[in-house]
């Protein structure tokens, strides 16, 4: 059977809106669920009472129930409110006193027990968090040198808003080809007093006439002469952290590598990587006659085949 609300609480068809509010209080306070913790049915009965007085308690919506019955919902009329534990029921036209629903005690007891009861059902809007500003990326071509040993360079960055500004932008050291640089706050503003976007930089690296890196380590090429493959030497390389002495051992071959441990790219953490020197015999741009025969003379007597274990 459908509720009769004017049942629920207790008063008959006519009753004035005090004469609601007034039964209202009086079945809340016989109801209400922590004021009767071994009643399991208390819980019903308040969502009942509840669920009567909001609508008995709005004009329109007792005048759509008066004429429809429990099914004025579907006739346009709104509903109860889905709220049922909110001691007012979200009706703006409720004057419901705490104290005076139960009896007139302040300063805690059951006025603050229900107050408690009645907050956790609600949920406090929130204000909208602020939103973070836009990132900004751009690219930069750095030196090789830079990139190993660090600097300095300066960057055009260009605004949302069409303006262009000049930064000067600090490179770490051992930074890699195609790696990016964060430079924290300095995006585009937020738009509601949140932080500031980020700018981030690729960084890419122009490469070396001699040199070339893969990871910590250092390759170079190093062009010695005839005389010096022969017979040894001792020869000067350039290297990142300043010019180093180089023993070419007598006998050396084009292609042969001289590995200088701590010589190649010093990062800020872990071991510095090594140097490799890689030996390019440079020959003579001429010979004379006489040369040419004392240099076949050496080949005939040293006669071999260099290509021998070559192979696909």
């Amino acid at each position: 059977m459908a509720e009769d609300y004017y049942t629920t609480l207790e008063i008959s068809r006519n009753a004035s809106t005090e004469e609601i509010q007034s039964a209202y209080r009086k079945l809340a306070r016989k109801y209400h669920p922590d004021l009767n913790p071994d009643d399991k049915q208390a819980k019903q009965k308040f969502q009942e009472v509840q669920n009567a007085f909001d609508v008995l308690n709005d004009a329109k919506k007792r005048e759509m129930y008066d004429r429809y019955g429990s099914d004025f919902e579907s006739a346009g009329a709104g509903g109860p409110s889905p709220h049922p534990w909110a001691a007012s029921g979200g009706n703006p036209n409720v004057d419901v006193n705490f104290e005076d629903l139960f009896g007139g005690q302040s300063g805690g007891g059951f006025s603050d027990l229900f107050k408690q009861f009645t907050q956790r059902g609600r949920q406090p809007q929130r204000p909208t968090p602020p939103t973070r500003g836009a990132n900004l990326e751009s690219d930069l071509t750095i030196p090789f040198t830079t990139a190993v040993l660090g600097g300095e360079a300066q960057i055009a960055v260009r605004r949302a808003n069409g303006a262009t500004e000049t930064l000067q932008v600090k490179i770490p050291t051992a930074i890699e080809d195609g790696k990016k640089i964060r430079l924290r706050g300095q995006g585009e503003p937020s738009p509601n007093g949140g932080q500031a976007g980020d700018i981030l930089i690729k960084v890419n690296t122009t490469p070396h006439p001699h040199f070339r890196r893969k990871g910590k380590r250092l390759d170079v090429r190093v062009p010695i002469s005839l005389v010096e493959a022969i017979a040894g030497a001792k020869i000067d390389v350039p290297t990142p952290h300043g010019t180093i002495t180089l023993t070419v051992p007598a006998g050396s071959s084009s292609g042969s590598k001289l590995r200088v441990k701590g010589q190649g790219v010093k990062g800020t953490n872990g071991k510095p990587g090594d140097l490799f020197a890689e030996l390019q015999i440079v020959l003579p741009d001429s010979l004379d006659e006489e040369e040419r025969k004392q240099m076949q003379a050496i080949l005939e007597k040293h006669s071999g085949n260099p290509r021998e274990d070559l192979r696909w």
